[in-house]
């Protein structure tokens, strides 16, 4: 984290504690964006390690582990729940499958995209939502701004963080209302807070 990122969380006295704490560092831009949405479809809902291990068994149906969209869109569905993936997930897949075949979604074309952008463009394959996209934009495309308020582990870590009392929309608004003084480095806090969660699970095992 550099300075002028550290400079305008520090305004926020419990993300300049997390700081202290935790290294986060810039993240890496993807190569694939259509691999990285099978990821993080795959990932719906499920920790990291398990969602890792499916991922895992997934690319393994495929030469080189290289999951084309048209070897993908022609594999046995009955395959693709045997490696871990629900029948949901499996629509899921193909649907990002045939979304990439029908769209470019080079790097060198969604880069320039805002935000938004690339949401409303993704959010258009079944089974991805906001969330989902969001995970792009942070974990593939280093995008700076972005705050997934409907992230479970942020809202858990936030309502402890700042002990939240709120629920329902209540809730939500108060979430984004923080997190609006990180803006522009909204991710960089979110991975604060990340972190500090699993920290506290790391922690939680080892007792």
């Amino acid at each position: 984290m550099n300075k002028t990122i550290y400079e305008v969380l520090s305004k926020d006295k419990v993300i300049a504690s997390l700081a202290q704490l935790h290294e986060i560092k810039p993240l890496p831009v993807t190569k694939n964006i259509y691999v990285d949405m099978l990821e993080n479809i795959v990932s719906q809902q499920l920790s990291g390690r398990v969602a890792s291990a499916i991922f895992n068994r997934f690319l393994d149906l495929f030469p080189n582990r290289d999951p084309k969209p048209e070897l993908l869109l022609n594999l046995d569905d009955l395959k693709l729940r045997m490696v871990g993936l629900s029948g949901s997930k499996t629509v899921y897949v193909k649907a990002m499958a045939e979304f990439a075949l029908k769209h470019n979604l080079d790097v060198s074309s969604i880069m320039p995209m805002p935000d938004h952008e690339v949401v409303k463009l993704l959010t258009q394959v079944k089974g991805v939502g906001v969330w989902t996209a969001q995970m792009l934009l942070i974990f593939s495309l280093g995008r700076n701004d972005v705050f997934p308020v409907d992230d479970l582990a942020i809202r858990q870590g936030m309502v402890e963080l700042y002990n939240l009392q709120s629920i329902g929309k209540e809730l939500w608004l108060k979430l984004n209302q923080i997190a609006n003084n990180w803006t522009p480095y909204r991710t960089w806090g979110t991975r604060l807070v990340w972190a500090y969660v699993n920290n506290k699970k790391q922690n939680a095992v080892r007792m």
